[in-house]
């Protein structure tokens, strides 16, 4: 059974990859956005992100799974068959972000996931310079780091 992690920056096609192969496989799909905040602005704790990973791993023989968030990255990639790394640059993750359909899952309208556009944009922006876990720099580590299949995207 396929049990694949994509990451990449924000607009780098994640979710709507994540989503073609959960289709295209009929593979279960986890948005790590789901399990990583709290609420608008504030993480859940890690052991409390982690618990529900676990808890979505036990439910589900084949999975993929998305996100930014190099600490639970790091998590899943322990126990995925596969990793795709998507790449396409800043650019075109702006170019994605301007197109981006409501996300119910994140905001309650598609007004409210809009007022906050111009912070995601410039957010993208910095993906290359930040030495944070959503950074490029992090996710390069953890690209270099399996030694299982892995393809990057461009």
């Amino acid at each position: 059974m396929k049990r694949i992690l994509i990451f990449g920056n924000s607009g780098s096609g994640k979710s709507t990859l994540a989503g073609r192969l959960s289709a295209e496989h009929g593979i279960a799909h986890l948005d790590l956005d789901t399990v990583g905040w709290a609420c608008a602005g504030v993480r859940k704790p890690f052991d409390e992100s982690v618990q529900e990973i676990k808890a979505f791993f036990f439910k589900h023989s084949g999975w993929v799974v998305e996100g930014c968030y190099g600490s639970l990255l790091e998590v899943v990639a322990g126990h995925c068959s596969e990793i795709i790394f998507l790449n396409p640059g800043i650019e075109t993750c702006l170019r994605h972000n301007l197109l981006r359909p409501w996300e119910p899952h994140k905001y309650d309208s598609k007004e409210a996931q809009d007022k906050n556009l111009d912070l995601l944009q410039n957010w993208v922006k910095e993906y290359e310079i930040r030495q944070d876990e959503y950074s490029l720099q992090q996710h390069r580590v953890i690209f270099e780091a399996f030694t299982g299949p892995k393809q990057e995207r461009n």
